[in-house]
């Protein structure tokens, strides 16, 4: 399979990064190969070896490094580490207690925010708004950097078709478009215009590559991914973090081709590193190098490293192999030395790009900037304006949102009305459940002594127990209107937390139905971080807002859509199935041989369901509604090597408010070579406009919106007829046609 792989590169249009001169290029060499000319095999070893902090929780428990190791040169970073005062104080030993005086990496799990929690990354991405993604992981970075942190493993971009994942929470969803434009905003946030600027992160892709793909939706399990699949799905996001300028890649846990990726060496050396040239660090997941063991291709620790280091694992978290088992294999010709040395020049290039040869305190010495910095008014103003982006409205019949804030009672309803740490979600950084805003919270501040707020948990999460229902439905009985507040525990969405039914947990949906049985108007508010299928809940309950795990500006950000402050925008990055036996369900499938699914008993469907999701990639309502003219092209015809098109589309806000519509592109090749995907997105603009307003929106495409792998995998465009679409979901219908000709 991967012979072929490696024939051409996978294709990505990125703006390119702030490009190093190469006067500092030729400075960074020098110093760097005179330093290494110092350096003992021990210490060389030492600065791929990053053992975890005390307190750290990213994995199984290990044991934390020691300062005596610091002082010998043994540990090059470390994972977990934070703190102004703690970060400097190991500093200070390392630079000024060690022979070489090589300064610490510190490592550190900034997903969605520091210390000011934004939204999950899935709902992030349910604001197909990059440009706030980016600024949402430049907020991020200035905080995590003012507690001294060096290196966030951070942004996630494993496409995910598999809700039933705990870690489809970490992504941008299932599209590889959408992923790459992502991970290229979110790697240009942590890393700013200047890697030498004292606020700015080590960005790291991950989990390289096809951990999305894991069979059953079980972490760590492994990935089947045929050849065009890896190239067209699951490769894109990667390369355009590369191409974004990203300095770090984290290997995936799983396997793929029979090959672990932390020893994979087609993967990782000849297409990572050779073919699309990227020069960074490339670091182990938490033990993978050790796992090798386990996935059964070392029969020892010394081998399961040299296997690490063969395929370009640059420092190897936590197991301590390449400290402890290395040096005898390399002293004894096992492990070439030029192995080492290119990933430890590779770290210390990290190093030198940061800045910390220059100044190693740059990120520590300033505690009063730790203290300015962390949950800064514009940072909690940026996290609830990401918040606010990310909710997607689902369902909204009779149009029962927004609601009017002179309501005499409103009933509050639901397990996670009031708990903070519904609103941070997974992976916090160093959030805290007490920085949160709760949606019972903000109501309380928004209706004050006007409208009374009846308050009713109903049910647990996920406990069996009915025994408040009907307290619950007393309370909506006697209200005007009734929010719920359901989902999921976030623990119910992370990692090595997965799930086999996509259903809310518990007894909330019964919950649910016996209160929109009084027939007074419902609104249910979903907390969670994967796809529910709350098709039960359709026809039943007038109105459904995803709000996803909001952050800590959640609550606020919710009342501001629920009461109209703030018409919702948010789409699905997702596709959302009816139950967890349509998975996996998404938009851009292949047609089969045989006619779509109909009443036709030999089309490929269900007989107890239908085979369409419960909501499609992209959906989401708004309290005003948009008018699509159809679309059209600059050319009908795309001549020789000439390929670029024009597509514009005339949207127009019918509605009696303003409102955002994200105008979304879909391509189809009409007839290939190669089977193709129904249609595959290539672009969408957020729009906002006034009631009646009218605006003509234009995308530009190019040969890499056109281009397939054909049989032999080279990437062509081939002649023929494609189909563009536009709309406010994949379904769009609208579409215009054109025609390539060599």
């Amino acid at each position: 399979m991967l012979a072929t792989l490696l024939a051409t590169p996978v294709a990505w249009a990125a703006p390119p990064p702030p490009q190093t001169s190469a006067g500092d290029l030729a400075a960074e060499r020098a110093f760097v190969d005179a330093l290494m000319a110092r350096m003992t095999l021990a210490e060389k070893l030492g600065q791929l070896n990053q053992p975890p902090a005390v307190g750290n929780n990213t994995g199984p428990a290990a044991m934390a490094g020691s300062e005596d190791q610091v002082r010998s040169g043994a540990i090059g970073s470390w994972l977990g580490t934070h703190g102004a005062e703690l970060t400097c104080r190991l500093q200070r030993i390392a630079v000024e207690e060690s022979r070489l005086g090589i300064p610490l990496l510190y490592a550190y799990d900034v997903i969605h925010g520091m210390r000011t929690t934004f939204p999950v990354p899935l709902g992030e991405a349910s604001s197909f708004d990059p440009d706030e993604a980016r600024n949402a992981a430049r907020v991020a970075a200035v905080e995590a950097t003012a507690h001294g942190v060096h290196w966030t493993y951070a942004p996630m971009v494993d496409i995910a078709r598999d809700p039933r994942w705990g870690r489809v929470v970490e992504g941008a969803g299932e599209d590889p478009y959408l992923g790459a434009v992502f991970a290229a905003a979110r790697v240009r946030g942590f890393q700013g215009d200047d890697l030498a600027a004292p606020d700015t992160l080590l960005a790291t892709a991950k989990h390289f590559v096809g951990y999305g793909a894991a069979e059953g939706g079980r972490d760590y399990n492994v990935a089947e991914i045929p050849e065009r699949t890896l190239r067209e799905v699951y490769l894109p996001p990667f390369e355009a973090a590369v191409d974004a300028g990203a300095q770090s890649i984290m290997a995936a846990f799983n396997e793929v081709a029979g090959v672990p990726m932390h020893a994979h060496t087609p993967l990782i050396q000849d297409l990572l590193r050779a073919q699309w040239g990227w020069d960074g660090v490339l670091v182990s997941d938490y033990t993978g190098v050790l796992e090798l063991v386990e996935h059964g291709v070392a029969a020892t620790r010394e081998e399961a490293g040299r296997l690490g280091l063969r395929a370009g694992v640059d420092v190897d978290m936590v197991s301590d192999i390449y400290l402890k088992d290395l040096p005898a294999a390399v002293e004894a010709g096992r492990v070439p030395m030029a192995e080492v040395d290119a990933s430890v020049r590779r770290v210390l290039n990290a190093k030198f790009r940061l800045g910390l040869f220059d100044d190693p305190y740059r990120y520590c010495k300033d505690s009063a900037r730790q203290e300015a910095t962390t949950l800064a008014p514009e940072h909690r103003a940026a996290a609830r304006r990401m918040a606010q982006k990310s909710m997607v409205l689902l369902e909204n019949e009779g149009g029962v949102l927004p609601l009017s804030k002179s309501l005499g009672t409103l009933a509050v309803i639901g397990p996670l009305a009031d708990e903070p740490w519904a609103m941070l979600g997974n992976w916090v950084g160093i959030g805290r459940p007490e920085d949160a805003v709760t949606p019972l919270a903000a109501l309380k501040q928004v209706l004050g002594d006007g409208t009374k707020l009846v308050v009713a948990k109903g049910a647990d999460i996920d406990s069996d127990d009915t025994s408040g229902f009907d307290r619950a439905v007393r309370a909506a009985r006697s209200a005007d209107a009734v929010v719920m507040f359901l989902g999921e525990h976030p623990e119910m969405s992370a990692e090595a937390n997965n799930r086999t039914s996509l259903d809310l947990p518990g007894v909330q949906e019964r919950l649910a139905l016996a209160v929109a049985a009084t027939g007074k108007p419902v609104v249910v508010v979903l907390l969670n971080g994967r796809p529910l299928s709350t098709g039960a809940l359709q026809g039943e309950v007038p109105a459904i807002l995803e709000a996803w795990f909001p952050g800590i500006e959640g609550g606020n950000a919710i009342v501001d859509v629920l009461f109209g402050d703030v018409n919702p925008s948010g789409k699905l990055p997702v596709t959302v199935p009816r139950n967890v036996g349509q998975v996996p369900i998404y938009y851009a499938h292949r047609n089969t041989g045989r006619p779509p699914a109909s009443d036709n008993k030999y089309t490929s469907k269900y007989i107890d369901v239908p085979w369409t999701p419960l909501y499609p990639f992209g959906h989401g309502l708004s309290y005003t509604t948009f008018g699509y003219d159809p679309p059209s092209v600059a050319r009908a015809m795309l001549a020789g090597d000439d390929l670029a098109q024009q597509v514009s589309v005339r949207v127009t806000n019918t509605g009696q408010r303003a409102g955002t519509e994200v105008v979304q592109l879909y391509v189809r090749d009409d007839v290939a070579s190669v089977t193709r995907p129904v249609r595959q997105l290539r672009g969408f603009q957020r729009v906002e406009l006034q009631p009646g307003e009218s605006r003509t929106v234009t995308f530009e495409l190019g040969f890499d919106d056109l281009a397939l792998y054909d049989a032999r995998m080279n990437r062509v465009v081939e002649p023929g007829t494609f189909t563009v679409f536009t709309g406010g979901n994949s379904l769009a219908t609208d579409s215009v046609q054109f025609e390539v000709v060599r």
